[in-house]
């Protein structure tokens, strides 16, 4: 079982999160989440174990506790939601779009832009 460990004091290690939960049980592996730039803390992190009967009695007695200095918020981790592409965007209209027009040339304007060229298209301030 995965399980979130937050409200973490900066300066915990790896090494002392895996102490405190390897006295419920085998601890798989410990992560804690740092800054990319500043590569401290977040005041977070997860810890997996193998065993959910064992996770689940570390979940029970390490939330609230304050053995690493601060309260701590211990919970089974949610699973990511899964994300999507690049985001997408809001669509627009594109060459041409609804109402035509658009593009070079066309029946709103366009074309050649020269100066005093009476091409039309844009707007005039």
């Amino acid at each position: 079982m995965n399980i979130y460990v937050g409200n973490l004091p900066y300066e915990t290690t790896e090494e002392q999160l895996t102490e405190a939960f390897a006295a419920f049980g085998e601890v798989g592996s410990v992560k804690i989440l740092r800054d990319r730039e500043t590569n401290e803390s977040r005041g977070f992190g997860f810890v997996e174990m193998p065993s959910d009967e064992e996770a689940k009695a570390a979940i029970e007695a390490m939330n609230e506790n304050e053995s690493l200095g601060k309260p701590l918020k211990v919970q089974e981790s949610k699973p990511k939601p899964p994300r999507g592409g690049f985001g997408g965007g809001g669509g627009g209209r594109g060459r041409g779009g609804p109402r035509g027009g658009g593009g070079r040339g066309g029946s709103r304007g366009g074309g050649n832009r020269g100066p005093r060229s009476g091409g039309g298209g844009g707007r005039r301030f």
